[in-house]
């Protein structure tokens, strides 16, 4: 008799659109300036018990571009496996200049169940052509080629100097309108996020900072990602969760305040002097060469500063 076969495995499901807080999370690094793996898996957990829905590891400010490919992939694996974080609250920053990597990156991303992955441009030729990046991100959607990939573009211009056209991003969604989901904007640029927002309705566009996050959401943005979320988590979740709310002016104004505190500073660099002033710990302060830590005086300022303005990153 022939034996009946078994029923094929169900597909995993693709995974539902990013929406709320995600953090871009600051990466420590010990005095040999490997990554110290307890400590950034203690951020993370703090950052999710203080209002954050997920977490945009290995962006600009997790210093993504001073990290390996290896140490990303492990990284990712231990914030799975040690951390015991959903992979579905990760949208892990896959983009590099070499193709191959971003593919690496990006499938072992869609094979750990991530939400999604934010995917820099190749960002060390200047000048080049919307048809240029679009045949980029095109080549790694291709050769990925899984139907739950979800990437979230990122734009930031300023640092990447291959900025992403509102003509590209609209052939990019016309090409692959199941997997390119999204885009963070980090240009600054309010006409930009606004222009993006009332262009691609039901796109995820997510501001890079919280200071007009209101006028944002009230356009149809889900959400923020922004790096002073790493001291700040609560306060920007309350702008995102009472966004319709009859004090959402108010809540807006105090996370604009907290933002404020930030301007003209080196953020890396002024992020971690706040946490290693909050936590008595040496180690949160030094970032990966090129860049240089803030002295330890600035950084008890800068904590004082946003003491005052009810903001704490301690734990309790």
């Amino acid at each position: 008799m022939t034996p009946t076969p078994a029923p094929a495995p169900a597909p995993t499901p693709a995974p539902a659109p990013a929406h709320g807080l995600f953090v871009p999370v600051l990466t420590p690094f010990r005095a040999d300036l490997s990554v110290d793996v307890p400590r950034f898996l203690d951020h993370c957990r703090w950052l999710l018990a203080h209002g954050a829905d997920g977490l945009a590891v290995f962006g600009t400010t997790s210093e993504a571009n001073s990290l390996g490919v290896d140490e990303k992939l492990d990284l990712l694996a231990r914030l799975i496996d040690e951390g015991g974080i959903a992979p579905d609250r990760l949208l892990p920053g896959t983009g590099t200049c070499a193709l191959p990597e971003t593919v690496r990156l990006t499938r072992a991303a869609v094979e750990a169940g991530c939400r999604g992955v934010l995917m820099l441009p190749p960002f060390y030729y200047k000048g080049v052509s919307d048809d240029g990046l679009f045949a980029s991100f095109d080549a790694v959607i291709q050769a990925v080629g899984d139907r739950r990939l979800r990437v979230y573009l990122y734009h930031f211009p300023q640092l990447s100097q291959a900025p992403l056209s509102l003509d590209l991003v609209g052939r990019l969604i016309a090409a692959h309108p199941e997997t390119v989901a999204g885009l963070k904007d980090s240009s600054g640029d309010w006409d930009n996020t606004r222009a993006l927002l009332e262009r691609f309705p039901g796109f995820g566009v997510f501001p890079g900072s919280e200071a007009r996050l209101l006028e944002a959401l009230r356009l149809g943005a889900p959400g923020c990602i922004s790096a002073t979320a790493n001291v700040n988590p609560a306060g920007i979740a309350a702008v995102i969760a009472g966004w319709q709310a009859a004090d959402a002016t108010e809540t807006q104004a105090r996370a604009t305040q907290v933002r404020a505190v930030f301007n003209g500073r080196p953020l890396i660099p002024t992020l971690k002097a706040i946490l290693a002033d909050a936590l008595q710990d040496e180690t949160w302060r030094r970032p990966r060469p090129p860049l240089c830590p803030l002295d330890a005086a600035e950084g008890a300022l800068l904590r004082e500063t946003l003491a005052g303005l009810g903001v704490d990153p301690a734990r309790s």
